[in-house]
C-alpha cells in the first residue's frame, strides 16, 4: 500500500465552517491536525516547516530511486491508446 501525503493549511472564517470541514474530513476517513494558532505568523511558520519537510521527503524518495521515468510514462500511454 502506498500512502501519499499532502499538506493543506485552511483558515476557516468561523466556528460553523470549521465544524463542517472537520465533519467532511472525518466522513472520508482523512487524518488531519487541528490547533494551529490563529496568529498569522505562527500559522505561516507551521505551514512552511511542514512544506519544507515534504520537499525533503520527496527529494529523498527521488534520490533513492523512487520515481517514474518519462520514457516509461510515454510507453504506458502508447499501450493504453492501443487498447482503446
Amino acid at each position: 500500500m502506498v500512502f501519499l501525503y499532502m499538506s493543506v493549511l485552511v483558515m476557516t472564517k468561523n466556528e460553523q465552517e470549521e465544524k463542517i470541514l472537520l465533519a467532511f474530513l472525518e466522513s472520508l476517513g482523512y487524518n488531519y491536525q487541528t490547533g494551529v494558532s490563529d496568529e498569522a505568523a505562527k500559522a505561516s511558520m507551521a505551514f512552511l516547516e511542514k512544506y519544507s519537510e515534504d520537499i525533503e521527503q520527496a527529494d529523498a524518495e527521488v534520490t533513492g530511486g523512487n520515481y517514474v521515468k518519462q520514457a516509461d510514462v510515454e510507453k504506458l500511454l502508447r499501450q493504453r491508446r492501443k487498447v482503446f
